[in-house]
């Protein structure tokens, strides 16, 4: 079966392996909630799905379970009141590694008709993966359906498809012949395996947990590695209904289950660094804090380990030719989930004497009304700002914001909104405030935060991003001129810093947002992440190659 999964997606890993070599657009799952896409009853059959899961255990027949866990709260003002069953790591360890064996054995093709097959189910099941995600995250619907469903699921195609070309690099056999000049060649018969590194560990975050989560878990099982999966204590239902359409499909292909499990745990337990430090966990995938991913690179020294962490995002502002187009472009990237997003901008750096714009000079002041104008007419209609805003995740959120009140002076505040159908949802506009170069902050204000920065002139801002994304890690620099030199300054600045750049964004397309198949989620060339999603060494080191190898004249080794 694994096999015939292999052929019935064959097409599109091989448009997948394209895609990744051309960088262009290709997606192979809709991002639209259409009827026309999904079907007539997609939508209403995948909210009953969602809702039959609340306030009951969330079934899972995997092995050694002892218990329940599960706390989760939706931030539009309700309890899930699901439970999960709770991992004893002691026997769960030794049951996953049972259950590798066959998989291991199983070759690339398997792992990749499996992986593919799993994919193409969870999209079927987007509509009740984006209730899961809306109501742990707090992201709106259509966010939620979009980044929570095609576009992760996207994300684990990418990762399928990298795995695959960088495992046909390495042939199944080679025929070795060394001349000897008057005495016969010397002839072997090589052969080579792909071997998968061990048991792999993915821990998810509180607000992307499937588009985080997916690069790992699908590079993992496409190079032949079981996966524990380990949500975050906030967000686990969207990564057990994952857990469940992959433990469905590795079944039906004749394999054990267990070579997928969900490890969930409550807040305040501690288990999951014990998981982390265990020697039969080789791999391990992490987004969250750079406490956390810190600490893990520093102390999980027997396994592979892939983190994205917290970082400062940046935008330097020289000139525009459409101020009311990058305002726009800026205010949405603010306000988008609450600037809840790893890529969402904090620093913004504007010259003290103002900007070139077609209309003339703009000054300081005019520059940054124009953003928090922008802002402020997002947001002005509560019942339209909530399906951009979303609901914030978690007190922690709450705290920052509190915090960056103190830090300069207030330009726009953050201000409680409404939800026309949560009323308990906790909604927040963005909050802009202004501080001195010389107290630029270096430290990330995850949220809706974002800090307007002065400075002498571009010269400046640039060395301000660079230094900062160097020293602090960050994920994505923005850049704003109609000048070439400074263009070219700007990516010189982000090569250095090992940042991706965007420049002059005044449409459709927004800093924030990441394309599968075409961006690279992260460089591994500064502290917020030390690896790519996704590229070849972010799956390469996931396998190894061991061969055979035979004198021609004896019987060639299988």
């Amino acid at each position: 079966m694994s096999i015939a999964f292999f052929e019935r997606h064959r097409a599109t890993l091989e448009q997948a392996v394209q895609a990744l070599q051309s960088r262009g657009y290709w997606s192979q799952f809709s991002e639209s909630p259409s009827p026309r896409v999904y079907g007539e009853t997609a939508a209403d059959t995948g909210k009953a799905a969602y809702e039959a899961r609340l306030n009951r255990p969330f079934e899972l027949a995997q092995a050694a379970s002892a218990g329940l866990a599960g706390s989760e709260a939706s931030p539009y003002g309700f309890n899930l009141g699901i439970t999960y069953p709770k991992p004893v790591i002691g026997q769960l360890l030794p049951a996953v590694s049972a259950a590798a064996a066959s998989w291991r054995r199983a070759g690339p093709k398997a792992w990749a008709g499996v992986s593919l097959e799993i994919v193409a189910r969870l999209n079927a099941r987007s509509f009740e993966i984006a209730h899961a995600v809306m109501h742990t995250t707090g992201q709106a619907f259509m966010m939620a359906f979009q980044a929570g469903g095609p576009h992760a699921q996207d994300r684990a195609l990418e990762a399928i498809g990298c795995a695959w070309q960088q495992m046909s690099l390495v042939p199944a056999t080679a025929d070795w012949e060394k001349p000897q000049g008057k005495h016969a060649p010397l002839q072997m018969r090589k052969s080579y395996r792909i071997v998968p590194r061990g048991i792999g560990l993915v821990i998810g975050c509180c607000t992307f947990p499937t588009w985080n989560s997916y690069p790992g878990l699908f590079a993992n099982l496409a190079t032949g590695n079981a996966v524990i999966v380990k949500p975050h204590p906030g967000a686990i239902l969207p990564l057990a209904i994952t857990v469940e359409v992959a433990r469905e499909v590795l079944a039906e292909a004749g394999f054990d289950p267990d070579i997928v499990t969900l490890f969930a745990h409550d807040r305040d337990d501690a288990v999951a660094r014990e998981l982390a430090l265990r020697p039969e966990i080789a791999l391990i995938d992490f987004t969250g804090s750079s406490a956390n991913g810190n600490w893990l690179e520093r102390n999980a020294l027997q396994a592979k380990v892939y983190t994205e962490k917290s970082g400062v995002n940046q935008i330097v502002i020289d000139s525009t030719d459409d101020l009311q187009g990058m305002a726009r472009n800026i205010a949405f990237s603010l306000c988008l989930y609450s600037g809840q997003m790893c890529t969402t901008p904090q620093n913004i750096y504007i010259p003290k004497d103002g900007i070139r714009t077609p209309e003339g000079h703009a000054s300081f002041e005019a520059v940054t009304a124009a953003i928090t104008d922008a802002i402020a007419r997002l947001t002005g209609d509560a019942a339209k700002a909530v399906e951009v805003l979303g609901a914030i995740q978690n007190d922690g959120v709450r705290q920052k914001i509190e915090a960056a009140r103190t830090r300069g002076k207030v330009l726009l505040d953050s201000i409680a909104l409404q939800h026309p159908q949560f009323a308990e949802a906790c909604i927040r506009t963005p909050l802009v405030v202004q501080v001195e170069a010389n107290s630029a902050i270096t430290e990330e204000f995850f949220g809706p935060v974002s800090f307007v920065i002065p400075v002498d002139d571009t010269t400046m801002a640039v060395t301000l991003a660079e230094r900062t994304a160097q020293r602090h890690g960050a994920l994505t620099l923005s850049g704003y001129s109609t000048d070439p030199q400074v263009k070219d300054a700007l990516a010189d600045a982000a090569a250095n810093a090992g940042v991706a750049l965007s420049l002059n964004l005044t449409g459709g397309v927004f800093v924030n947002q990441s394309a599968a198949f075409s961006d690279y989620h992260g460089t591994g060339a500064n502290p917020a992440a030390n690896a790519a999603l996704a590229d070849a060494a972010f799956v390469a080191d996931r396998f190894r190659v061991v061969q055979t190898r035979e004198p021609v004249s004896a019987p060639a080794a299988n």
